[in-house]
């Protein structure tokens, strides 16, 4: 999940806590979803009987054979299912396993929303690392992997929202205390942001919400000819996946969700906005523990404070010279921010930062200076991004309310929290009407089997606190905990605990009779060369 968000609520800072009042109530409109509903079955019928015709990738997606890639066609509006289609690529790798021990598809999105999922089925290739090979080893004898970009993505009937050309600017300025200038520009920006999404992707805007993209999830598993779904979900794709199994709990084989968005409708998407902020600057403190602690290969400090203040020293100059003329205090932050998300990251921006005060700035000019290469897909996921979370549910659309709650939280909370806010401002001015937050629960006799729920208790991006509340919405569902540990996308680290429970899972739907709570993955260690090495990844940065 790149960032989440809510709205019809005012949200004060009270105890060091958000609190939520609830505005305004949104109700759904019954009539309009039986019609959709509806839909979905005429779209479920017409793919399970044309199936996928899979055949060689598309040259871009750098994905040869024995993957293959095919195409579904959903429908636009599901309240139409006989109008105008639309077409998503899937990807997929055939389980290696046995005929007889193989047990289908499993479906997989990386989160965003706006990530591309079509990659997924490298993970089960003989020629990837030997740590990714023994976490996915099991999956890939027994399930077809299988990848796909939502709607509006890539390959997906892309949308966009400003030219990839116009998308990247660098360097840019400290995000974290904005002037009223600054304040007055980003808000400009973001007016014309909105203004571009519809122009450049007006027909595809008020169809491109999460309920949208569970109902195209259901079209593809019959496309697959898969009488039930076996899904994994990641960040903001267990928000999809909790969505998906409200509306089709009895669809669903096998569920596992990877870094919980909170599914709360109060918290969809603005109040869990300003939630992830707390918990990124709670995120961004174990950073500098560490380093602090490796104070003898970094020379950053001894302190968490000492190395703030490094960090400070080098947004400062930054800002006065900016790194290779293109990375400036934006582009730091921007480094520290994937630090606060993945413990894989400490070691390399370590050693950028590190190495930046001490006179050298190649390490992190390599790392921080934008990419024409990728701005065409970086500006789609931004814009997909948008599309989703901005139609998903209603904004505040007066900027002072904006101004008041995020002031009040940055007092307290400065790393991430302006930074989120002008992501997600264009939803202020969105021209299109948004929907209304489903709100996920799935009754005891609904059918749902046991879903398997893991989380960090330090993640950033999706708090702690919903992983916990997902559980409670999905009755026989189990939590694993990792504990003291804060990464994002637990399935990426070899942690025993964790790993064969999923695997005892993915093979026989068996889940511990209580939850769990699993010791965490060893933390970065550096050596090499002014501490450019991962002694536990064994990776050179």
């Amino acid at each position: 999940m790149r960032r989440a968000v809510i709205l019809g609520v005012s949200v004060v800072l009270a105890a060091g806590a958000l609190a939520a009042s609830p505005a305004a109530a949104y109700t759904p409109d019954p009539a309009s979803d039986e019609l959709r509903a509806a839909g979905v079955t005429v779209a479920a019928e017409q793919a399970a009987a044309a199936g996928i015709t899979f055949g060689a990738c598309p040259t871009g997606t750098r994905l040869k054979a024995p993957i293959q890639c095919g195409r579904v066609q959903v429908p636009l509006d599901y309240g139409h299912p006989e109008g105008r289609k639309i077409s998503l690529l899937v990807s997929r790798l055939r389980a290696s396993g046995p005929a007889k021990r193989r047990q289908g598809a499993l479906l997989f999105n990386p989160g965003g929303p706006g990530g591309s999922g079509l990659w997924f089925p490298r993970l089960g290739q003989a020629d990837m690392p030997a740590p990714t090979k023994q976490i996915w080893a099991t999956t890939a004898r027994t399930y077809d992997m299988v990848g796909f970009d939502p709607r509006g993505v890539g390959y997906s009937a892309p949308i966009s929202c400003v030219a990839p050309s116009k998308f990247q600017h660098a360097p840019t300025p400290d995000p974290r205390h904005p002037s009223a200038a600054v304040k007055r520009r980003e808000r400009a920006k973001a007016a014309a942001t909105a203004a571009g999404c519809l122009k450049r992707s007006g027909a595809l805007l008020g169809h491109m919400t999460t309920a949208d993209i569970a109902r195209d999830i259901d079209v593809i598993r019959a496309a697959l000819h898969q009488p039930k779904l076996n899904y994994f979900g990641v960040s903001y794709g267990t928000y999809l996946g909790a969505v998906y199994a409200h509306m089709f709990s009895s669809h669903v084989r096998r569920m596992v969700f990877d870094s919980v968005v909170d599914p709360d409708p109060r918290g969809i998407w603005y109040g869990a906005n300003l939630e992830q902020d707390i918990a990124f600057e709670r995120r961004w403190a174990d950073w500098r523990t560490w380093a602090a602690r490796h104070n003898s290969v970094y020379r950053l400090g001894t302190t968490p404070a000492r190395v703030q203040a490094s960090f400070e020293r080098a947004m400062r100059r930054l800002a006065k010279h900016p790194a290779g003329g293109k990375v400036g205090p934006g582009e730091l932050h921007g480094r520290a921010v994937q630090a606060s998300y993945y413990d894989p990251e400490w070691v390399p921006f370590a050693y950028q930062l590190s190495s930046y005060l001490r006179g050298d700035a190649q390490p992190l000019t390599a790392a921080a200076t934008p990419d024409p290469r990728t701005a065409k897909d970086d500006e789609n996921g931004e814009a997909v991004y948008l599309a989703v979370q901005c139609g998903d549910a209603p904004w505040p659309r007066d900027w002072r309310t904006w101004d008041r709650d995020n002031s009040r939280l940055a007092k307290k909370y400065p790393f991430e929290t302006w930074s989120n806010a002008w992501l997600n401002l264009p939803c202020a001015s969105w021209h299109v009407p948004s929907s209304y937050p489903v709100d996920v629960w799935v009754s005891p006799h609904a059918g749902l089997p046991p879903v398997l729920i893991l989380q960090s208790e330090r993640d950033a991006a999706t708090p702690y606190e919903g992983a916990v509340a997902l559980h409670h919405r999905l009755p026989g569902s189990r939590l694993i905990t990792e504990v003291g540990r804060g990464s994002h996308g637990l399935i990426s680290f070899r942690n025993r605990c964790l790993n064969d429970r999923v695997d005892r899972y993915l093979l026989t739907g068996r889940t511990d009779a209580h939850d769990v709570r699993c010791a965490g993955h060893p933390l970065p260690v550096p050596t090499g060369a002014n501490g450019a090495r991962d002694a536990n990844s064994g990776r050179y940065y």
